[in-house]
């Protein structure tokens, strides 16, 4: 993905990227992820003017790249909408100079190239969003809330299942293990309030999340959908009963294989402008 350069915050290191069948249960995960890659997956009908890239879930440690990214992008592109699962670079001193950064930037270039290069890839597109999986939604959050200065890197709209957005003990000790990989100064804690970042410029967001989750409490998602409509941003949320966490495409019990069907409808409201 880093084809022309280097990518940033990179260093010599012997780390190498291996796949594990049986994380959580029987979702694969990749572990050691120090090569970015962006799958893309375009409409097999009428195209929406819609891209997202999909950021799969995994605590900063590892990446459930089918569970959270590959089932997820046919979904969505049978659906009309073009997707690209982006394998980031997960944090570790061992590979990166700032392995905080790394997450990020990566998502920002996958924006970039999407669209800059949309004619070459064989699609046309007018909104690019990003889609979080619980820690994943974390880093969509933080690119929404967080925008540079170019445009081209910063999304039009997030979705977040059952995405982290606060900042508290857990949430902190958890970043400063597997994210910063050390103690976080006052300034990266206040960048990590992300509800604190949320201002009439962020963009757009879906939400879903069930009542029962017990590793990403319900009221991450809530709380995330207030702050956004307290600035006047359109959100649209999904409470499940059942569905726990890392319920991915979804399950049959509590409804959470409702939720991509009700993402396409979102899609096509927030394209139409209604």
């Amino acid at each position: 993905m880093w084809s022309d350069r280097e990518p940033p915050y990179a260093k010599p290191h012997s780390i190498k990227e291996y796949q594990d069948d049986n994380c959580w249960g029987n979702v694969p995960c990749i572990h050691q992820v120090v090569t970015p890659t962006l799958t893309l997956y375009l409409p097999e009908g009428e195209p929406n003017g819609m891209v997202v890239v999909i950021l799969p879930g995994g605590g900063y440690e590892v990446e459930a790249v089918y569970h959270e990214g590959y089932e997820i992008a046919e979904l969505l592109a049978a659906q009309g909408t073009v997707a690209a699962v982006l394998k980031y670079r997960l944090p570790n001193p061992e590979t990166s100079t700032k392995p905080w950064r790394v997450p990020e930037v990566d998502v920002r270039h996958a924006l970039r190239l999407l669209r800059e290069q949309q004619s070459t890839l064989g699609f046309s597109a007018t909104l690019f969003g990003v889609m979080g999986f619980s820690a994943s939604g974390h880093l969509a959050a933080s690119v929404s809330v967080h925008p540079t200065h170019d445009p081209a890197e910063n999304p039009d709209f997030s979705i977040l299942i059952y995405g982290v957005t606060l900042m508290n003990a857990s949430n902190r000790e958890w970043l400063e293990q597997t994210l910063y990989h050390r103690p976080m100064t006052d300034d990266e804690v206040a960048y990590q309030t992300l509800l604190e970042h949320v201002d009439d410029t962020t963009p757009p967001a879906f939400l879903a999340h069930a009542f029962d989750d017990d590793v990403v409490p319900y009221q991450e998602s809530t709380l995330y959908a207030e702050a956004l409509q307290r600035h006047g941003v359109a959100a649209e949320i999904h409470l499940f009963a059942r569905g726990g966490h890392g319920f991915g495409p979804g399950r049959d019990e509590g409804g959470t294989a409702q939720w991509v069907n009700l993402v396409a409808d979102w899609l096509y409201r927030l394209g139409s402008g209604h």
